[in-house]
Order: C-alpha cells, then sequence, then structure tokens
C-alpha cells in the first residue's frame, strides 16, 4: 500500500499574504468588526474558522467575534448579518457561485473580504485578500492545507494585537468633491420608487437618482457617482470581471 503525500508548505510570496491579512484583521478586530465565515461546500471549515477564533486555545489570547453562516442561502444570511466594518471569509473554489456573490457583493455591504481556496484563481481584485493553494488535487480542502492556514492567520491575528501601534490604519486623505472626483462606490438595490431607488453602502442606506441606469431590481449591484446610479454590475458566476476590471477600488 502506497501513500502520496500533498505538500501544503508556504512559499515566501504566501507568508507575507497570510501577514498583510492577519494585520487588516487584527485591525477591522480592534474596531470592534465581527468575523463571519462560509464554505457552502466544506462546512465545517466555515465553523472551525469561527471555533478558532471565537475561543482561543493559548490562555491570556481575547476571543474575538466570529460566527459561521451554514444552510443553503449564504449570500441572503451575510446580507441580514454583515454590518460596516466587518469580515467576510469564505472558504472555497473559485467557481463557487454563492462565494463569487458574496465576494462581489461584500464591499457594498462595508466588509473587507478574504477568499481561501485551491486550484484555479479567483480573479485578479474578487476579494481583498485572497489565500490560495495552486494544486487542483481534490483531496487538498480535506488534507489539511486549508486548516494550518487559517491557524496561522487566527495565531499572527494575535500577534499583531501585540503591538498596539499597528492597530491604527493610516489616515485617510482629505475630503474632496464627489463631484469632480473620478469616485465611484459599489452599492446594493435594497428598493425602486420609480426613478430613484433605496441602496446599501459601505457608508449606509442612501436614496439614488436612476436617470442614467433605467429600471433596476432589488439587489442588483449599481455603480454610484455624485448622488446617481451610473451603472449597473453582474452578480451571476459566468461573468469573470472582478471589480477592479471595472474600475472600483476594493
Amino acid at each position: 500500500m502506497s501513500t502520496t503525500v500533498i505538500d501544503h508548505g508556504l512559499d515566501a510570496d504566501a507568508t507575507a499574504d497570510l501577514a498583510a491579512t492577519a494585520l487588516i484583521l487584527a485591525r477591522r478586530f480592534a474596531a470592534g468588526a465581527t468575523l463571519w465565515c462560509v464554505a457552502p461546500a466544506w462546512e465545517p471549515h466555515a465553523q472551525h474558522i469561527a471555533v478558532e477564533f471565537v475561543h482561543p486555545v493559548i490562555v491570556g489570547k481575547r476571543a474575538l467575534p466570529a460566527v459561521a453562516l451554514t444552510g443553503h442561502d449564504p449570500v441572503g444570511a451575510a446580507r441580514m448579518s454583515v454590518r460596516p466594518g466587518d469580515i467576510l471569509i469564505a472558504v472555497a473554489d473559485a467557481d463557487d457561485p454563492e462565494v463569487c456573490s458574496l465576494m462581489r457583493r461584500a464591499p457594498a455591504w462595508g466588509a473587507v473580504t478574504v477568499w481561501i481556496g485551491h486550484g484555479p484563481r479567483p480573479p485578479t481584485g474578487a476579494a481583498d485578500r485572497v489565500l490560495w493553494f495552486d494544486d487542483p488535487d481534490p483531496r487538498l480542502p480535506a488534507a489539511g492545507g486549508f486548516v494550518r492556514t487559517y491557524h496561522l492567520l487566527w495565531e499572527l491575528t494575535h500577534v499583531c494585537f501585540e503591538h498596539p501601534g499597528l492597530l491604527t490604519s493610516p489616515e485617510c486623505p482629505a475630503e474632496v468633491c464627489v463631484t469632480c472626483a473620478d469616485e465611484g462606490r459599489l452599492a446594493e438595490v435594497i428598493a425602486t420608487h420609480g426613478g430613484t431607488a433605496t441602496v446599501r453602502t459601505a457608508t449606509g442606506i442612501e436614496t439614488v437618482a436612476l436617470t442614467v441606469t433605467g429600471p433596476v431590481a432589488t439587489d442588483d449591484l449599481v455603480v454610484l457617482h455624485a448622488g446617481a446610479a451610473i451603472g449597473t454590475v453582474g452578480t451571476h458566476v459566468d461573468d469573470r470581471k472582478s471589480l477592479a476590471d471595472i474600475g472600483l477600488p476594493r
């Protein structure tokens, strides 16, 4: 009987990605964030991540708010749960339709996103942070690589807490006129009212004009500029463009 060993070692790029992701998480947690975990095809991973953060195994480490979102409608569950400033972490392949939708909608909810997976990578800019194994071996999700990744993420997040000076994000530049600036923000439609729509953005609920886009539907994603919707954004998994591809920052 022979056994095939799958190497899950992390190269320099992967370790740098982990460190940068941990810093983002630490800053969000320090500001009061909750971590929401999804893994539609592998729900035990979502549950494991949540337990890892909320129930630390090392004495003296703080418990951090984390919840696994399970069930048949992770998008609906996240829409009801996620608040501006929160963190959404997903464990899934790049073609998982639910996770693709979550990653595209999360910026409109004000959440930072982390995507752990393997095989073909998601498009550039599909999530704020991507922690990826290029190995397409279907055994990988059960072979320890993912678990090691989020264990290290938990440990590095707590390392950041040991250095309080790291927990404050750099100050944003001075405000500019949104009408003159090249500003585009993502929003999710909550309701429509003839020529206007009520939308959810990273900063709250707004009413915007639909003069440019024409009619939209509830749950559509739109791009906002100066109080108006100026375009729509596809949400289907077959639409491989990321937010970066259409010029929106994450």
